[in-house]
Order: structure tokens, then sequence, then C-alpha cells
């Protein structure tokens, strides 16, 4: 999106130009121009700084992306995509100059933001601002928990940086000063950001609607800021780098002051320079006041020889796993386990441990809420699964996400696993998805479902990215009570389920709460929510048969002979759907009970067991405490819910307000079957 503003932003520099940067510079804009479309402006003004770093300071081996001890590199302006890809591309990865040719375009590896997992190299998924600079923090959190678990005295196995290119955009949003200051509370030492300060943005000059003194932001979460600086002049970047990377007990900002589009004479400075190609005529212009004459998407053998880091980078590779082979001669059991972790394999104790919270869960016979069986679930399954790192957004007590002897994650104090956000429900979900993307966790946290709303965005980041993530998301509905409609979840569960790639859970008991936890932790390319009461919800019986049958999102929880009438509920309205089988019993009206505590796991399922579950030509009828409109992907003729938002009264007392009871479910099934007969 192209800006009229007139507005023009020229820093000071040096007015020299390296043949390194002005490569990136060129394929930046050869691409975009090819593509005609794009962002050619960051690229051409971060060019010295990703020199800076990447031919000075960036340990990474282009042969093997996937290294475990390397330094993490994530450009949060993703916008700049171009950028990475002329990185990737010139230092020696597996991206061809075709791929960049082929910028944009469909099915190519190079899309316009950059994506985890279909370019080698990139490290997250950005583009939505500030969310690269929050998983940034999160992969700094995990690499300093990895080596406070796992280094030893004269073995260093964990020992990288995690570096994050932001703009001005990533500082406007409100998520960066959530992952900003616990950074600082952390005292990530080993997260690096430099700020690529040219004062653009869109719709111009940004002094109009932003003129924080970062510096001082950044000092008051407890950061170390070097600058500004030149951000043009490479030797003084990398000079700043080298004392960032001496810091011991703060994360470092790096203000760059920088010019949007720089080299080119008629957009240099300007928003123009943003987010529309500079057009043939501009870049011939551009090229000869850069001294750049080689043909678009031509790069001249020595610039990339000078580029090129695989040599260097094996021979860094190599010299770490030639430490970690002595590491493992003295600590083997560790060495494994580090391994294990790092693939994202559950320990071999995971099915015992998952099967023994089934049976004992599922021999529950008093009512119990969802949310406090499931933190019975984590008692028995986290001390088993040592990766699983667990939080809340300042609702510990209420979300129940903790489970005896946790610790809890604090600065200068190692083994610690359970994570205290504070009220930062959207920065815990995407330093969840930089936990994740590091590797050696499996990161939770828990809200209000109601809250989920601030976190959306990180939630379909992580279904996006297919992380395995997973969400506790408590007080999911009326049923909370006396907090009222701010509190009551009505729409969150039903928008939910229309993110893709997300499996979201409403067990209606400790049974399918124990099972939606035992799924979430095997989903290694999706992640979960888990939708959970904050009200007992009484047992239900079941079957060995149908104790697996969960595991399919959707089963017959109890049968009659030739139903009448199919009754399915989620949650807590399960036990009203089974309450509302007995009165229709005592009248003559057969009817099946579905539990579906799983929609998105069910809807994955074959047509026939689809036909099994919900019967062929007997009307259905859902229930659930929320809105009724997504229940017509089942062909429900009828659904019980709620259409409006909450009240603040006693749960109970909702519920009656609402009419959400067995004696409505059953009436409303009397009339689907008196109708269904007269027709």
């Amino acid at each position: 999106m192209a800006s009229t503003s007139a507005d023009r932003v020229l820093r000071p520099e040096s007015g020299r130009y390296d043949e390194l940067a002005n490569a990136l510079r060129a394929l930046a804009m050869d691409a975009v121009q090819q593509a005609n479309s794009g962002h050619p402006g960051a690229p051409m003004g971060m060019a010295e700084m990703a020199v800076a770093l990447w031919s000075g300071h960036l340990r990474h081996n282009p042969g093997n992306p996937g290294w475990p001890d390397r330094d993490r590199f994530v450009l949060s302006n993703g916008h700049a995509s171009m950028l990475l890809y002329a990185l990737l591309h010139l230092s020696g990865y597996d991206l061809p100059i075709e791929e960049l040719q082929r910028f944009r375009q469909l099915h190519s590896k190079t899309p316009g933001h950059p994506e985890v997992g279909l370019t080698p190299g990139v490290e997250t998924t950005t583009g939505p601002l500030g969310q690269g600079l929050a998983n940034a923090v999160g992969m700094a959190l995990a690499g300093k928990l990895l080596g406070d678990e796992f280094n030893r005295p004269g073995h260093v196995v964990v020992d990288h940086h995690t570096y994050v290119f932001l703009g001005d955009g990533c500082l406007m949003e409100g998520i960066s000063h959530e992952v900003c200051s616990l950074a600082g509370v952390w005292r990530l030492n080993k997260l690096i950001a430099l700020y690529d300060d040219n004062g653009i943005s869109i719709d111009g000059a940004v002094d109009a609607w932003f003129r924080d003194d970062t510096a001082a932001r950044f000092r008051a979460y407890g950061w170390n800021v070097i600058g500004p600086i030149d951000g043009h002049d490479v030797v003084a970047i990398g000079r700043s780098i080298a004392d960032a990377r001496r810091s011991a007990d703060r994360p470092t900002l790096i203000v760059c002051r920088t010019t949007i589009g720089r080299g080119s004479p008629g957009r240099a400075g300007t928003a123009k320079a943003h987010g529309e190609p500079l057009g043939a005529d501009e870049i011939a212009a551009t090229r000869a006041a850069i001294g750049w004459h080689e043909a678009p998407f031509e790069i001249p053998d020595t610039v990339r020889a000078r580029w090129s880091a695989r040599d260097l980078g094996a021979r860094r590779e190599a010299q770490w796993r030639l430490g970690f082979e002595a590491y493992r001669s003295e600590y083997p059991a560790l060495a494994a386990e580090f391994e294990r972790r790092i693939a994202g394999d559950l320990p071999s104790s995971f099915h015992e441990a998952a099967s023994a919270a089934m049976i004992e869960l599922g021999q529950a016979t008093t009512p119990v809420a969802s949310r406090k069986a499931s933190q019975q679930a984590l008692a028995m399954l986290a001390p088993k699964i040592p990766e699983m790192l667990g939080g809340s957004a300042d609702l510990t007590g209420s979300n129940l996400t903790d489970f005896p002897g946790c610790g809890a994650v604090r600065a200068g104090q190692p083994g610690g696993r359970h994570v205290n956000y504070g009220v930062r429900e959207f920065g815990m979900a995407a330093i969840m998805n930089g936990l994740a993307l590091h590797g050696g966790f499996i990161p939770y946290g828990g809200t209000f479902l109601t809250f989920s709303d601030y976190s959306r965005n990180g939630i379909r980041m992580a279904a996006l990215m297919k992380l395995r993530v997973v969400h506790v998301f408590t007080h999911d509905s009326i049923g909370l009570g006396e907090d009222g409609p701010t509190h009551q979840a009505v729409e969150h569960a039903a928008s939910l389920r229309l993110i893709p790639n997300l499996d979201v859970w409403r067990p209606c008991d400790a049974a399918e709460t124990a099972v939606a936890w035992a799924f979430a932790l095997e989903q290694r390319t999706r992640p979960s929510a888990l939708l959970l009461s904050r009200q007992n919800l009484p047992p239900q019986a079941r079957t060995a048969e149908q104790v697996a049958q969960i595991r399919r999102g959707g089963y017959v929880l109890s049968d009659r002979p030739e139903p009448q009438v199919v009754l399915i509920g989620t949650g807590s309205e399960v036990s009203i759907a089974m309450e509302a089988q007995r009165l229709l019993d005592a009248v003559g009206i057969a009817a099946r009970v579905v539990s579906l505590p799983c929609s998105t796991l069910f809807d994955r399922q074959e047509a026939a067991w689809h036909e099994q579950v919900l019967g062929r030509g007997i009307p259905r009828i859902g229930v659930e405490a929320g809105v009724t409109s997504w229940w017509g992907q089942y062909h429900c003729v009828a659904a019980l819910g709620v259409n409006s938002f909450g009240e603040s009264a006693p749960g109970p007392q909702v519920y009656e307000h609402f009419g959400l009871d067995a004696k409505a479910l059953a009436d409303l099934a009397r009339e689907v079957r008196f109708v269904r007969s007269r027709s």
C-alpha cells in the first residue's frame, strides 16, 4: 500500500556504499519490480545492518539450517522479506536465484512475508508487526532455560544468541511492550534487537503519531541501549553488536538511524519507498547512484564469494559437534535427552503416563470442574514430560496451570517450569510460539476463554506455523457466573473453531479432559485449545471402547435402540443432554446422546464414522452454552444455546435465565419430533 504523503525523512550517514549491502539492495528492488508487488524500502535501508550482523557475528550453517546451537535471526518487520531472502540466497542456503525471481508467486519459496517451514533458514513466520519480536523473546527464553538445564562445567552445549530486526511498526504495536518488559525482567542477555529507526511508515513521517523516547522506554524495561548510531555504517553497527554480546544480564536494543529506500534518488526517505516497486526509471537511477552496474538478479562472483557462509558455518557446527561428543562421553543421559528434546520426540514414558492419567481420571465418581481435571492431568503428565513449560496470564489460581513441584521461572534461579506472564495474553501467546519454534519445549499457557480475543492473532500464527502449543482457556461459558457478560464466553468457542489447523477441545468431564491433554501433546504440527469449565461437571460412564473413541473427537456416549432424535452436546452441556435423554425415555422418545469434545478433530474423521455417530435420517439437535449458528455444519434441525451476551448472577441462575437445561432440551426434542411426524 503506497502513501500519498510528501514527507521525507533522511537520516545523517556517511554516504559510502558497501558492495555487500548493494547486492542486497539490488536483489530487493529487482525482485519487487519483477513481482510488481512488495516492499523495497526497508531492505534497502537495512542493508548495512544486515551486512554487519550476517557477515560479522551471526553463527549459522547454511548447509544445516537446523543446527541446534545456531544463532536465531528474526525479521520482525516481515514486509522486508526480500532482505531475508537475499541474505539466505547469498550466504548459501538452498534458495536459488530462480526463487528470488519468483518472489510473491504461487508455490514459490519466497512468499510476500517469511514463512517458517517453507523457506530454508527462516526461523518464524512474520508479517503481523510485533509478533516476530515476541517470538524472538520466546526463543531467547528457550535458549536460556535449555542452557540452565543442560550446560555443565566445561561443557557449554547451548550458547547461542537471538537477533531480531524490527521497525517503528513493531514498536507501535502494544505487544512490543508486553514482551520487552518480560525480556528485561528475565534478563535475556543473549537477545539483541536492532531497531531500524527510519522515521517513516505507510502514512508518512511517524513523528506525527509516534514520538516515544524509545531508548528511555527500553532502559525502563531493564534493557541495555546502544545508540542512536549511523545505521549505514557497517563498522559502527558491528562494533555495537560486539558490545551487546558482552552484556551479562540485560537484553540489548541497538538504535540504528537509517533512511528507508537508501540509494534511491527519488524515493529515499519517503513513504512511497515502503510498499510499491520503484519503477524501471528509478531503479536505473538507483543503480547509477550506488555504483551498481550489474543486470537484474546478477551478482558478481567476487561478491558471492564474500557473502558465502557455507564453509565457515560447516566449520562452526563441526566444532560444536566435537564439543557435544565430549559432552556425551561425560554425560550420556543428558546428551540423549537433549537430542530427544530438540527432535521433538515425546519421552518413552509418555504413553504409560497418559494411560495412567486417563484411567485414574476416567474412574472419577464425583463431579469436578474440567479446569481442575486439567490440573490433575498435568500433575500426572508434566513430571514425565520435562519439556512441558507452563504459564498463565496472571490467573494461575484460576487456570490451574501449575502442578506440584513445577517451580517458577525467575531470572537467576534455574529450574523453574511455570511462567508468570502477568496480564499479557497476546505476549504470552506469541512468546509460546517462540518457545516452540526454538525447540526443546512444549509450551502451554492459560487465561480465561473470553480473553482469547487478546491472544487471537498469536493463536492463528501458531496454527499457520504448525506449532505444538497448548492454550488452556478456563471459565469457558456462562457457567462462570457472577463476573457477568464481560467474562462469559459465548462466541469464542465457535470463533476458535474457524481457525484452520487448530484443535479446539471442550471436554465434558475428567476423562475427556485427560484425553484432550494427551492428544494435544502428541500433535507435532498443530496447536490445541482446551476450553475448560469453572463449575463442576458430573462424570459420565463409559466402556473402554468409548474411552478410545474420545480420540476421534465425537462419539456416541449413550444410545437407545432405534433412536428418534440425536442430542449432540459439548463440554458442560453433555450432562444436560444426558438428563434430557432420561426425560425423553419417560415419554417414549428414544434419544441418542453424542459427546462432541473436539469438533475440529471429529471433522477430520471419515464419512463412515460421521454416519455411525450421527446416524442417517435422524433429526439432530445441538446444545452448547454459546452461539448456535455453528451447529448448521452438522445439519442440526435445532439448537439450544446462548445468542446474546451473558448476565451477572450465580452460574445456575444464568443457565436458568437462558433456558439452558434438560427440560428445555427435551421439550425442543419433542417439538422437533412432532413437527417431523406431522410432515
